[in-house]
């Protein structure tokens, strides 16, 4: 699997970030662990999960955390068989979890059908901080997108859900979305970061802050 960042500032030697595009969204899942150790995080395995759980083993990664930036279907579909495959614990933020419990109602919007998912075991608030081994991984409250929506920060880079993207920001037409809140949300969580800071979306290619910050026409 290529590296989609190798034309980008790397400034994260202590991060592996593997990113595994999949499903009818195409939507960005993530495996994320310290380059020192297997033990790695699931952040938003989304409808390919078989695909997912099946780099990690290819890679011999431990899951140990199955981290959520918010609850629309594309990024949660694979909750369940991620559990179910790992024991490890679902962590989202209290503000999505009505998102989270109607995922089947979600799935019937688009056709599609979802069984319920089981309970989250672990709430995220802005500045939590979470653990891999020893690297640290902020969390900061983004809402604009949906209402508990978060991104994972550490030094370099962004795992942003659908915040920020390559030129475009997260949709706002979708149930608890606001432009206004998402774009002062990006202002500050995002925007403050170092230029060279690197951002893996949840749909499309990874860019910077810098980039975006000069170019985003949402933005500028």
């Amino acid at each position: 699997m290529s590296d989609p960042t190798e034309s980008l500032p790397h400034a994260v030697p202590e991060l592996e970030i593997i990113t595994i595009p999949n499903g009818t969204f195409a939507q960005n899942c993530y495996l994320v662990h310290p380059r020192s150790s297997l033990t790695a995080a699931i952040i938003d395995p989304g409808e390919e999960s078989d695909r997912v759980l099946a780099e990690a083993a290819r890679r011999g990664l431990r899951i140990t955390a199955i981290w959520l930036t918010h609850a629309h279907i594309d990024h949660v579909m694979g909750v369940a068989s991620v559990r179910e495959a790992t024991g490890a614990p679902i962590a989202l933020h209290p503000a999505d979890r009505p998102l989270y419990d109607n995922a089947s109602t979600q799935g019937l919007w688009f056709g599609i059908q979802i069984d319920p998912l089981p309970p989250p075991d672990v709430e995220l608030h802005h500045g939590d901080v979470l653990m891999l081994e020893e690297v640290a991984l902020e969390v900061r409250h983004v809402p604009g997108h949906s209402p508990g929506h978060v991104v994972f920060v550490s030094p370099g880079v962004v795992i942003g859900g659908d915040v920020l993207f390559a030129g475009s920001i997260g949709r706002t037409d979708l149930p608890g979305g606001d432009l206004e809140t998402l774009l002062d949300g990006i202002r500050r969580e995002l925007l403050t970061l170092p230029d060279e800071t690197v951002v893996y979306s949840g749909h499309g290619p990874p860019t910077t802050i810098g980039v975006e910050r000069t170019s985003n026409p949402f933005l500028t």
